[in-house]
Protein backbone atom coordinates (compact mmCIF):
# COMPACT_ATOMS: atom_id res chain seq x y z
CA UNK A 1 0.00 0.00 0.00
CA UNK A 2 1.51 3.45 -0.71
CA UNK A 3 2.53 5.89 1.55
CA UNK A 4 -0.55 8.61 0.85
CA UNK A 5 -2.52 5.44 2.13
CA UNK A 6 -0.50 4.63 4.84
CA UNK A 7 -0.79 8.71 5.88
CA UNK A 8 -4.09 9.74 4.53
CA UNK A 9 -3.83 14.27 4.52
CA UNK A 10 -6.12 15.99 6.69
CA UNK A 11 -7.49 17.13 3.61
CA UNK A 12 -8.15 13.63 2.26
CA UNK A 13 -10.52 12.86 5.59
CA UNK A 14 -11.82 15.76 5.32
CA UNK A 15 -12.62 15.17 1.19
CA UNK A 16 -14.61 12.38 2.98
CA UNK A 17 -16.13 14.03 5.94
CA UNK A 18 -17.82 16.40 4.15
CA UNK A 19 -19.81 15.10 1.83
CA UNK A 20 -20.87 12.04 3.97
CA UNK A 21 -21.90 14.85 6.98
CA UNK A 22 -24.01 16.61 4.14
CA UNK A 23 -25.09 13.61 2.92
CA UNK A 24 -26.33 12.85 6.75
CA UNK A 25 -28.44 15.80 7.02
CA UNK A 26 -30.20 15.03 4.52
CA UNK A 27 -31.85 12.04 6.71
CA UNK A 28 -33.76 13.99 8.91
CA UNK A 29 -35.42 15.91 5.85
CA UNK A 30 -37.31 12.79 4.85
CA UNK A 31 -40.22 13.50 7.40
CA UNK A 32 -39.63 16.98 8.02
CA UNK A 33 -40.83 17.60 4.39
CA UNK A 34 -44.35 15.18 4.80
CA UNK A 35 -44.74 16.99 8.03
CA UNK A 36 -44.36 20.47 6.65
CA UNK A 37 -46.56 19.15 3.33
CA UNK A 38 -49.06 18.20 5.00
CA UNK A 39 -48.94 21.22 7.61
CA UNK A 40 -50.33 23.53 5.06
CA UNK A 41 -53.93 21.03 4.97
CA UNK A 42 -56.81 22.69 6.33
CA UNK A 43 -56.92 20.05 9.23
CA UNK A 44 -54.81 19.58 12.44
CA UNK A 45 -55.82 16.10 12.71
CA UNK A 46 -54.01 15.30 9.32
CA UNK A 47 -50.95 16.87 10.73
CA UNK A 48 -51.49 14.70 14.03
CA UNK A 49 -51.58 11.65 11.92
CA UNK A 50 -49.12 12.16 9.86
CA UNK A 51 -46.67 13.17 12.64
CA UNK A 52 -47.51 9.81 14.86
CA UNK A 53 -47.18 7.12 11.80
CA UNK A 54 -44.08 9.23 10.98
CA UNK A 55 -42.47 9.08 14.57
CA UNK A 56 -43.84 5.18 14.29
CA UNK A 57 -41.94 4.19 11.28
CA UNK A 58 -38.67 6.34 11.84
CA UNK A 59 -38.44 3.68 15.07
CA UNK A 60 -39.31 0.80 13.52
CA UNK A 61 -36.67 1.80 10.75
CA UNK A 62 -34.19 3.42 12.98
CA UNK A 63 -33.86 -0.18 14.71
CA UNK A 64 -32.98 -1.71 11.21
CA UNK A 65 -29.98 1.04 10.84
CA UNK A 66 -27.16 -1.12 11.24
CA UNK A 67 -27.65 -3.03 7.44
CA UNK A 68 -25.77 0.75 6.73
CA UNK A 69 -23.55 0.67 9.27
CA UNK A 70 -22.29 -2.98 9.71
CA UNK A 71 -22.16 -2.88 5.32
CA UNK A 72 -20.07 -0.18 5.08
CA UNK A 73 -17.92 -1.61 7.37
CA UNK A 74 -17.32 -5.07 5.85
CA UNK A 75 -17.06 -3.43 2.40
CA UNK A 76 -14.53 -0.88 3.53
CA UNK A 77 -12.41 -4.06 5.01
CA UNK A 78 -12.97 -6.14 1.43
CA UNK A 79 -11.98 -2.88 -0.48
CA UNK A 80 -9.03 -2.68 1.64
CA UNK A 81 -7.73 -6.37 1.00
CA UNK A 82 -8.56 -5.85 -2.67
CA UNK A 83 -11.12 -9.14 -2.63
CA UNK A 84 -13.42 -8.13 -5.47
CA UNK A 85 -15.50 -11.13 -5.08
CA UNK A 86 -15.82 -10.51 -1.41
CA UNK A 87 -17.08 -7.19 -1.79
CA UNK A 88 -19.66 -7.69 -3.95
CA UNK A 89 -20.70 -10.62 -1.23
CA UNK A 90 -20.77 -8.40 1.43
CA UNK A 91 -23.70 -6.30 -0.40
CA UNK A 92 -25.72 -9.41 -1.57
CA UNK A 93 -25.71 -10.65 2.19
CA UNK A 94 -27.38 -7.74 3.57
CA UNK A 95 -29.65 -6.89 0.66
CA UNK A 96 -31.32 -10.67 0.89
CA UNK A 97 -31.44 -9.67 4.50
CA UNK A 98 -32.99 -6.27 4.08
CA UNK A 99 -35.66 -7.99 1.86
CA UNK A 100 -36.84 -10.81 4.51
CA UNK A 101 -36.71 -7.90 7.64
CA UNK A 102 -38.69 -5.60 4.94
CA UNK A 103 -41.26 -8.42 3.85
CA UNK A 104 -41.94 -8.84 8.21
CA UNK A 105 -42.69 -5.60 8.41
CA UNK A 106 -45.25 -5.51 6.01
CA UNK A 107 -46.52 -8.73 7.23
CA UNK A 108 -46.95 -7.80 10.66
CA UNK A 109 -48.15 -4.51 10.29
CA UNK A 110 -51.29 -4.49 11.80
CA UNK A 111 -50.01 -5.76 15.47
CA UNK A 112 -47.51 -2.80 15.18
CA UNK A 113 -49.37 0.26 14.54
CA UNK A 114 -52.24 -1.21 16.98
CA UNK A 115 -49.43 -1.27 19.85
CA UNK A 116 -47.93 1.79 19.16
CA UNK A 117 -51.52 3.39 18.81
CA UNK A 118 -52.05 1.95 21.88
CA UNK A 119 -49.41 3.42 23.83
CA UNK A 120 -50.01 7.10 22.24
CA UNK A 121 -53.70 6.99 22.69
CA UNK A 122 -54.09 9.74 19.54
CA UNK A 123 -57.37 11.10 18.91
CA UNK A 124 -59.84 8.84 16.58
CA UNK A 125 -59.54 11.36 14.01
CA UNK A 126 -55.75 11.59 14.20
CA UNK A 127 -55.72 7.79 14.68
CA UNK A 128 -57.56 7.50 11.38
CA UNK A 129 -55.28 9.86 9.60
CA UNK A 130 -52.11 8.01 11.12
CA UNK A 131 -53.40 4.42 9.71
CA UNK A 132 -53.34 5.84 6.15
CA UNK A 133 -50.17 6.85 6.48
CA UNK A 134 -48.86 4.11 7.56
CA UNK A 135 -50.59 1.63 5.91
CA UNK A 136 -49.64 3.19 2.51
CA UNK A 137 -45.89 4.16 3.57
CA UNK A 138 -45.22 0.46 5.36
CA UNK A 139 -45.65 -1.06 1.30
CA UNK A 140 -42.08 0.45 1.05
CA UNK A 141 -40.35 -0.98 4.45
CA UNK A 142 -38.24 -3.43 2.13
CA UNK A 143 -37.20 -0.73 -0.33
CA UNK A 144 -36.33 1.19 2.58
CA UNK A 145 -33.79 -1.25 4.17
CA UNK A 146 -32.59 -2.41 0.79
CA UNK A 147 -31.59 1.43 0.34
CA UNK A 148 -29.83 1.37 3.56
CA UNK A 149 -27.60 -1.58 2.65
CA UNK A 150 -26.81 0.34 -0.81
CA UNK A 151 -25.69 3.35 1.13
CA UNK A 152 -23.84 0.75 3.27
CA UNK A 153 -21.98 -0.61 0.67
CA UNK A 154 -21.08 2.70 -1.54
CA UNK A 155 -19.79 4.33 1.50
CA UNK A 156 -17.78 1.66 2.19
CA UNK A 157 -16.03 1.41 -1.04
CA UNK A 158 -15.52 5.16 -1.14
CA UNK A 159 -18.37 5.72 -3.30
CA UNK A 160 -19.06 9.39 -1.81
CA UNK A 161 -20.18 10.70 -4.82
CA UNK A 162 -22.58 8.23 -5.80
CA UNK A 163 -23.47 7.93 -1.92
CA UNK A 164 -24.28 11.62 -1.97
CA UNK A 165 -26.20 11.27 -5.01
CA UNK A 166 -28.64 8.40 -3.81
CA UNK A 167 -29.25 10.61 -0.63
CA UNK A 168 -29.82 13.99 -2.22
CA UNK A 169 -31.92 12.11 -5.02
CA UNK A 170 -34.39 10.59 -2.38
CA UNK A 171 -35.24 13.99 -0.43
CA UNK A 172 -35.44 15.80 -4.15
CA UNK A 173 -37.97 12.62 -5.52
CA UNK A 174 -39.90 13.13 -2.38
CA UNK A 175 -40.28 16.58 -1.82
CA UNK A 176 -41.55 16.69 -6.04
CA UNK A 177 -43.96 14.06 -5.54
CA UNK A 178 -45.50 15.24 -2.27
CA UNK A 179 -46.21 18.35 -3.85
CA UNK A 180 -47.31 16.73 -6.98
CA UNK A 181 -49.85 14.75 -4.83
CA UNK A 182 -50.92 16.78 -2.72
CA UNK A 183 -51.04 20.33 -3.90
CA UNK A 184 -51.34 19.19 -7.66
CA UNK A 185 -53.55 16.01 -7.32
CA UNK A 186 -55.01 16.85 -3.80
CA UNK A 187 -54.72 13.31 -2.10
CA UNK A 188 -53.83 14.42 1.00
CA UNK A 189 -52.07 12.15 3.50
CA UNK A 190 -52.61 8.92 1.09
CA UNK A 191 -50.70 11.32 -1.86
CA UNK A 192 -47.69 12.27 1.03
CA UNK A 193 -47.51 8.50 1.62
CA UNK A 194 -47.27 7.50 -1.33
CA UNK A 195 -44.29 9.96 -2.56
CA UNK A 196 -42.33 8.82 0.12
CA UNK A 197 -42.47 5.00 -1.22
CA UNK A 198 -41.98 6.16 -4.98
CA UNK A 199 -39.10 8.09 -3.98
CA UNK A 200 -37.50 5.19 -2.19
CA UNK A 201 -38.44 2.86 -5.01
CA UNK A 202 -36.93 5.30 -7.79
CA UNK A 203 -33.73 5.61 -4.90
CA UNK A 204 -33.28 2.02 -4.86
CA UNK A 205 -33.29 1.48 -8.80
CA UNK A 206 -30.08 4.39 -8.88
CA UNK A 207 -28.53 2.50 -6.11
CA UNK A 208 -28.25 -0.85 -8.24
CA UNK A 209 -27.58 1.11 -10.84
CA UNK A 210 -24.93 2.94 -9.09
CA UNK A 211 -23.82 -0.34 -7.67
CA UNK A 212 -23.16 -1.53 -10.84
CA UNK A 213 -21.18 1.32 -12.02
CA UNK A 214 -18.79 0.76 -9.53
CA UNK A 215 -15.20 -0.85 -10.48
CA UNK A 216 -15.25 -3.52 -7.17
CA UNK A 217 -18.47 -4.85 -9.13
CA UNK A 218 -18.08 -7.66 -11.51
CA UNK A 219 -20.69 -9.86 -11.51
CA UNK A 220 -18.99 -12.52 -13.33
CA UNK A 221 -16.27 -12.89 -10.66
CA UNK A 222 -18.86 -13.50 -8.31
CA UNK A 223 -18.85 -16.53 -6.43
CA UNK A 224 -22.70 -17.13 -5.46
CA UNK A 225 -21.94 -20.05 -2.40
CA UNK A 226 -19.22 -18.34 -1.04
CA UNK A 227 -21.76 -15.39 -0.08
CA UNK A 228 -23.71 -17.23 2.20
CA UNK A 229 -20.94 -18.90 3.96
CA UNK A 230 -21.89 -19.67 7.84
CA UNK A 231 -19.28 -18.08 9.10
CA UNK A 232 -19.46 -15.03 7.42
CA UNK A 233 -23.04 -15.13 7.88
CA UNK A 234 -22.58 -15.50 11.76
CA UNK A 235 -19.97 -12.58 11.79
CA UNK A 236 -22.49 -10.46 9.94
CA UNK A 237 -25.40 -11.02 12.37
CA UNK A 238 -23.09 -10.63 15.35
CA UNK A 239 -22.09 -7.36 14.36
CA UNK A 240 -25.45 -6.45 13.66
CA UNK A 241 -26.60 -8.28 16.97
CA UNK A 242 -24.36 -5.31 18.95
CA UNK A 243 -25.36 -2.40 16.56
CA UNK A 244 -28.74 -3.51 17.48
CA UNK A 245 -28.54 -3.29 20.98
CA UNK A 246 -26.89 0.18 20.33
CA UNK A 247 -29.83 1.76 18.96
CA UNK A 248 -32.05 -0.42 21.57
CA UNK A 249 -30.14 1.81 24.16
CA UNK A 250 -30.63 5.31 22.21
CA UNK A 251 -34.27 4.54 21.81
CA UNK A 252 -34.81 4.44 25.60
CA UNK A 253 -32.78 7.17 26.85
CA UNK A 254 -35.26 9.49 24.05
CA UNK A 255 -38.12 7.27 25.25
CA UNK A 256 -37.18 8.33 29.11
CA UNK A 257 -36.14 11.66 28.11
CA UNK A 258 -39.55 12.70 26.43
CA UNK A 259 -41.68 10.55 29.24
CA UNK A 260 -39.91 12.82 31.66
CA UNK A 261 -40.83 15.89 29.58
CA UNK A 262 -43.75 15.37 29.14
CA UNK A 263 -44.03 15.64 32.88
CA UNK A 264 -43.18 19.09 33.24
CA UNK A 265 -45.80 19.86 30.90
CA UNK A 266 -46.58 21.10 27.36
CA UNK A 267 -44.34 23.93 27.53
CA UNK A 268 -41.18 22.17 28.72
CA UNK A 269 -42.14 19.42 26.39
CA UNK A 270 -42.67 21.74 23.47
CA UNK A 271 -38.84 23.90 24.20
CA UNK A 272 -37.03 20.24 25.06
CA UNK A 273 -38.28 18.99 21.79
CA UNK A 274 -36.82 21.95 19.98
CA UNK A 275 -33.72 21.84 21.75
CA UNK A 276 -33.79 17.69 20.98
CA UNK A 277 -33.76 18.88 17.11
CA UNK A 278 -30.61 21.10 17.55
CA UNK A 279 -28.70 18.17 18.98
CA UNK A 280 -29.88 16.00 16.10
CA UNK A 281 -28.07 18.73 13.92
CA UNK A 282 -25.25 18.72 15.73
CA UNK A 283 -24.82 14.98 15.76
CA UNK A 284 -25.45 14.46 11.87
CA UNK A 285 -22.06 16.43 11.67
CA UNK A 286 -20.51 14.45 14.05
CA UNK A 287 -22.07 11.31 12.02
CA UNK A 288 -20.13 12.40 8.93
CA UNK A 289 -16.66 12.39 10.10
CA UNK A 290 -17.62 9.13 11.99
CA UNK A 291 -18.48 7.68 9.03
CA UNK A 292 -15.22 8.54 7.29
CA UNK A 293 -13.28 6.83 10.35
CA UNK A 294 -15.50 3.91 9.50
CA UNK A 295 -13.95 4.25 5.56
CA UNK A 296 -10.13 4.38 6.52
CA UNK A 297 -10.62 2.02 9.76
CA UNK A 298 -12.16 -0.54 6.94
CA UNK A 299 -9.60 -0.62 4.52
CA UNK A 300 -6.56 -0.95 6.82
CA UNK A 301 -8.13 -3.78 8.41
CA UNK A 302 -8.79 -5.35 5.16
CA UNK A 303 -5.35 -4.35 3.49
CA UNK A 304 -3.74 -5.15 7.26
CA UNK A 305 -1.94 -1.56 7.48
CA UNK A 306 -1.58 -1.14 10.79
CA UNK A 307 -0.04 2.38 9.87
CA UNK A 308 -3.08 3.25 8.59
CA UNK A 309 -4.88 2.48 11.49
CA UNK A 310 -2.76 4.81 13.33
CA UNK A 311 -3.19 7.70 10.98
CA UNK A 312 -6.99 7.01 11.19
CA UNK A 313 -6.95 7.13 14.99
CA UNK A 314 -5.06 10.69 15.38
CA UNK A 315 -7.14 11.97 12.34
CA UNK A 316 -10.31 11.01 14.96
CA UNK A 317 -8.89 12.75 17.42
CA UNK A 318 -7.89 16.07 15.90
CA UNK A 319 -11.17 16.58 13.90
CA UNK A 320 -13.26 14.97 16.73
CA UNK A 321 -12.18 17.88 18.32
CA UNK A 322 -11.94 20.60 15.84
CA UNK A 323 -15.44 19.92 15.27
CA UNK A 324 -16.71 19.69 18.83
CA UNK A 325 -15.21 22.94 19.69
CA UNK A 326 -16.33 24.53 16.69
CA UNK A 327 -20.28 23.41 16.92
CA UNK A 328 -19.92 24.51 20.30
CA UNK A 329 -18.62 28.27 19.10
CA UNK A 330 -21.17 28.49 16.86
CA UNK A 331 -23.97 27.34 19.26
CA UNK A 332 -22.92 29.60 21.59
CA UNK A 333 -22.95 32.92 19.16
CA UNK A 334 -26.20 31.82 17.87
CA UNK A 335 -28.52 30.53 19.76
CA UNK A 336 -30.95 32.71 20.34
CA UNK A 337 -31.18 33.10 16.64
CA UNK A 338 -31.77 28.90 15.97
CA UNK A 339 -34.29 28.69 18.73
CA UNK A 340 -36.24 31.12 17.09
CA UNK A 341 -36.11 29.16 13.72
CA UNK A 342 -38.11 26.21 15.13
CA UNK A 343 -40.75 28.29 17.51
CA UNK A 344 -42.44 32.35 17.71
CA UNK A 345 -43.90 31.36 20.93
CA UNK A 346 -42.14 33.67 23.17
CA UNK A 347 -42.77 31.53 26.21
CA UNK A 348 -41.35 27.94 24.52
CA UNK A 349 -38.67 30.27 23.38
CA UNK A 350 -37.74 31.47 27.10
CA UNK A 351 -37.93 28.25 28.23
CA UNK A 352 -35.85 27.18 25.22
CA UNK A 353 -33.21 29.35 25.85
CA UNK A 354 -33.50 28.55 30.03
CA UNK A 355 -31.57 25.41 29.10
CA UNK A 356 -30.51 25.52 26.13
CA UNK A 357 -27.08 25.91 28.08
CA UNK A 358 -27.07 22.47 28.39
CA UNK A 359 -26.72 22.15 24.71
CA UNK A 360 -23.39 24.01 24.83
CA UNK A 361 -21.82 20.89 26.48
CA UNK A 362 -23.12 17.83 24.27
CA UNK A 363 -20.93 18.32 21.75
CA UNK A 364 -17.71 18.83 23.99
CA UNK A 365 -18.55 15.79 25.78
CA UNK A 366 -20.21 13.73 23.18
CA UNK A 367 -18.10 14.50 20.20
CA UNK A 368 -15.37 12.05 20.62
CA UNK A 369 -17.31 9.08 21.30
CA UNK A 370 -19.48 9.85 18.57
CA UNK A 371 -16.43 9.98 15.60
CA UNK A 372 -14.66 6.96 17.81
CA UNK A 373 -17.95 5.06 17.04
CA UNK A 374 -17.14 4.78 13.40
CA UNK A 375 -13.20 3.64 14.24
CA UNK A 376 -15.50 0.71 15.55
CA UNK A 377 -17.56 0.10 13.14
CA UNK A 378 -14.95 0.01 10.56
CA UNK A 379 -13.09 -2.81 12.53
CA UNK A 380 -16.49 -4.32 12.99
CA UNK A 381 -15.40 -4.43 16.39
CA UNK A 382 -18.74 -3.98 18.08
CA UNK A 383 -18.56 -5.55 21.33
CA UNK A 384 -16.98 -1.83 22.76
CA UNK A 385 -20.14 -0.22 21.19
CA UNK A 386 -22.72 -2.45 22.78
CA UNK A 387 -20.92 -2.20 26.12
CA UNK A 388 -20.30 1.46 26.33
CA UNK A 389 -23.97 2.18 25.35
CA UNK A 390 -25.63 -0.50 28.18
CA UNK A 391 -23.19 1.29 30.52
CA UNK A 392 -24.14 4.70 29.58
CA UNK A 393 -27.56 3.41 29.59
CA UNK A 394 -26.77 2.53 33.43
CA UNK A 395 -25.59 6.10 34.39
CA UNK A 396 -28.52 7.93 32.74
CA UNK A 397 -31.21 5.84 34.66
CA UNK A 398 -29.54 6.66 37.56
CA UNK A 399 -28.83 10.03 36.61
CA UNK A 400 -32.71 10.73 36.10
CA UNK A 401 -33.39 9.39 39.76
CA UNK A 402 -31.29 11.41 41.42
CA UNK A 403 -31.40 14.84 39.73
CA UNK A 404 -34.62 14.90 38.37
CA UNK A 405 -36.73 15.04 41.79
CA UNK A 406 -33.92 17.42 42.52
CA UNK A 407 -33.25 20.26 39.58
CA UNK A 408 -36.32 19.24 37.44
CA UNK A 409 -35.78 20.23 34.14
CA UNK A 410 -32.43 21.07 34.32
CA UNK A 411 -31.82 17.77 36.33
CA UNK A 412 -33.14 15.89 32.87
CA UNK A 413 -30.81 17.79 31.26
CA UNK A 414 -27.71 17.01 32.86
CA UNK A 415 -28.87 13.42 33.19
CA UNK A 416 -28.67 13.68 29.36
CA UNK A 417 -25.32 15.20 29.00
CA UNK A 418 -23.96 12.47 31.80
CA UNK A 419 -24.86 10.22 29.37
CA UNK A 420 -23.32 11.83 26.26
CA UNK A 421 -20.17 12.01 28.39
CA UNK A 422 -20.35 8.09 29.25
CA UNK A 423 -20.53 7.26 25.60
CA UNK A 424 -17.55 8.97 24.99
CA UNK A 425 -15.85 7.88 28.30
CA UNK A 426 -16.83 3.92 27.98
CA UNK A 427 -15.84 3.97 24.34
CA UNK A 428 -12.14 5.87 24.22
CA UNK A 429 -11.51 3.46 27.67
CA UNK A 430 -11.66 0.43 24.78
CA UNK A 431 -9.51 2.85 22.50
CA UNK A 432 -6.82 3.24 25.57
CA UNK A 433 -6.71 0.09 27.23
CA UNK A 434 -6.57 -2.45 24.26
CA UNK A 435 -4.07 -2.32 21.08
CA UNK A 436 -6.32 -1.36 18.27
CA UNK A 437 -4.16 -1.90 15.85
CA UNK A 438 -4.71 -5.82 16.11
CA UNK A 439 -7.66 -5.95 14.96
CA UNK A 440 -6.14 -5.36 11.35
CA UNK A 441 -4.68 -8.57 12.37
CA UNK A 442 -7.94 -9.91 13.21
CA UNK A 443 -7.14 -11.26 16.32
CA UNK A 444 -8.64 -10.62 19.54
CA UNK A 445 -7.84 -7.35 20.36
CA UNK A 446 -6.92 -8.56 24.09
CA UNK A 447 -4.67 -11.00 23.51
CA UNK A 448 -2.51 -8.45 21.40
CA UNK A 449 -2.45 -6.45 24.53
CA UNK A 450 -1.72 -8.75 26.69
CA UNK A 451 1.23 -10.30 24.32
CA UNK A 452 2.26 -6.13 23.85
CA UNK A 453 2.69 -5.73 27.75
CA UNK A 454 2.41 -8.86 29.57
Amino acid sequence: MSELMDRPSHRAYLMLGIPLMISSLTTPLLGAVDTAVVGHLFDPSLLGGTAIAILILNTLFWLFGFLRVSTSGFAAQARGSGDISGGMSELIRPLVVAGLMGVAMIALKEPILQSALSLMRPEPDVARWARVYFEIRILGAPLTLLNYALLGWLMGMSHIKYTLTMQLSTNVLNIAFSLLFVQGLHWGVAGVAGAAVLAEGLAFLLGVILALRSPYMNLSDLRWTDSFKRSDIRRMFRTNGDLFVRTVCLLAMFNLFTASSTAFGTRILAANTILLQIHYLMAYCFDGLANASSIYAGQARGSGNCMLLKRTLYLSWIWGGIASIGLAGAYLLSTEHIISLFTDNDSIKQIAMQHGGWLLLFPLVTGFGLVFYGVFTGLTETAPIRNSMLLSLTVYALSLLVFVPAYGNHGLWLSFILFGLGRSVFLLVYVLKFKLAAAVKERPIAELYEQDHG
